[in-house]
């Protein structure tokens, strides 16, 4: 997969972040259709992952996970039928279109549990694809000889049908070197998303691998520390840390720092629906974009296994550790972990999701105003004439020509990016690197 660099679309009448965006009521259709028609219903994305856990409690064990259809733009919903017709029909009622599969979630979830118990290999990775009602199975290029036959045979004993396995040419690792960079020490990190804590002060979230890695970071490499860790996880469940504001007094805006001037406002956070298209910003590649590929991911870095990871196709290299994942409408979903490749020849890799991380430091969104969707009104300039449309949003087209705002040139490169205020210019490629891929820098 080649290096896909995002651009920031500027409208006629407001850039992407120039309002909060607020979503449509899930079970609403975007074609007009009524609540009882049995079509599959027209939905932003956002709004099927929405939909997707309503259907998810409605269904119950007949639930077999769902996905994203971007070119229909519709919820596609696996179910396993068995007996009870009834359950298709509702959740055709409810706007999804539906297919029955023959795995179930917790025959799926059986599987993971096999390969936990007996291929916990570093360099391999699992995570369930609804697109194929199966286990997708990733080994990275240090799983050869007896580790490979290992697991080849363990996916092997799942039984037809439940499991596909794939070679990654790159090597898992985590990402720690930088949207806006941070420094500690010989290690780089970005900042994710600003929060506030439990305790009402400001702080932001990057990933718990730059948590244990170091205590204090500062803004500036070779600056003073501004922000102290607080909590962190990693490994295990999670890859997740907040990082508190030393200085009580200080502004935490929700927005991302996107380069160019730019910044995407930041409404709410929000769970990841395989099929969903999503931004990452950090602050040594820049913005890339791609979807996501599954849920509940269990990744074996070198440093030990992290468990409840998004995967996805978007590209990031060291330093992108801890940056944001985000949707065109200001979505927070994820904290960059680690993965294989490169922004050159691509890769696997993996996120944190939001959603959990904010329910387990005990903090919210911004300054406390935009989590659970609050401050995403209509004063916000909610609804299409907020630009939430194609002027206004995250570019259709990869690398959108240079008028659309940030162009090839918004990534990590010397000329744009995040600015010299981010720490990323022409010293975003300094650094060394060990073996567990930890302190690593390009």
């Amino acid at each position: 997969m080649p290096k896909r660099k995002a651009a920031i679309a500027v409208g006629g009448v407001a850039a992407l972040g120039a309002a909060a965006i607020l979503l449509p009521n899930a079970n609403a259709s975007q074609d007009g259709a009524s609540d009882d028609s049995a079509a599959p219903r027209t939905l932003k994305a956002a709004d099927a992952s929405d939909l997707a856990s309503q259907l998810a409690g409605l269904l119950g064990d007949a639930f077999a996970g769902s996905y994203y259809d971007a070119d229909s733009q519709q919820l596609v919903v696996n179910v396993v039928p068995g007996d009870n017709n009834n359950i298709i029909v509702q959740a055709k009622k409810a706007g999804a279109t539906v297919r029955e599969v023959d795995n179930s979630l917790a025959e799926l979830d059986s599987g993971a549990q096999t390969l936990k118990s007996e291929a916990t290999i570093p360099g391999t990775a699992w995570a369930v694809d609804p697109r194929t009602n199966k286990i997708l199975v990733t080994a990275d290029s240090t799983v050869t000889g007896a580790k490979w036959d290992q697991l080849e045979s363990t996916v092997e004993s799942l039984g037809s049908g439940m499991a596909t396995i794939k070679k990654s040419e790159g090597t898992f690792k985590t990402f720690l070197s930088g949207g806006d960079a941070i420094f500690a020490g010989g290690a780089r990190c970005s900042a994710g998303f600003n929060v506030t804590a439990g305790d009402g002060t400001p702080a932001f979230l990057t990933a718990g691998h730059c948590g244990v890695a170091a205590e204090a970071w500062a803004d500036a490499e070779g600056g003073e520390p501004i922000a102290t860790v607080d909590q962190a996880t990693f490994p295990g469940e999670g890859d997740f840390a907040l990082v508190k504001y030393d200085d009580p007094a200080t502004e935490a805006p929700s927005d991302v720092n996107v380069g160019g001037g730019q910044t995407v406002q930041i409404s709410q956070a929000a769970d990841a629906e395989v099929g969903l298209q999503v931004f990452r910003m950090g602050s040594t590649t820049g913005l890339s974009d791609g979807q996501v590929l599954g849920l509940d991911a269990t990744v074996n870095y070198p440093e030990g296994t992290v468990t409840g990871l998004i995967q996805t196709d978007v590209c990031a290299e060291p330093g992108d550790s801890g940056g944001a994942l985000f949707t065109q409408d200001g979505l927070a979903i994820g904290l960059t972990s680690g993965g294989s490749g490169d922004c050159t020849v691509g890769g696997e890799t993996f996120f944190q999701p939001v959603t959990t991380a904010l329910e387990a430091v005990g903090a919210t969104l911004g300054a406390g105003d935009a989590a659970g969707g609050a401050g995403a009104g209509e004063e916000a300039g909610a609804g299409e004439e907020a630009g939430a449309g194609e002027e206004a949003g995250v570019g259709e087209e990869v690398g959108a020509g240079e008028e659309a705002g940030v162009g090839e040139e918004a990534g990590a490169g010397e000329e744009a990016g995040v600015g010299e205020e981010a720490g990323v210019g022409e010293d975003a490629g300094a650094g060394g690197a060990d073996d567990s891929g930890l302190t690593e820098t390009h």
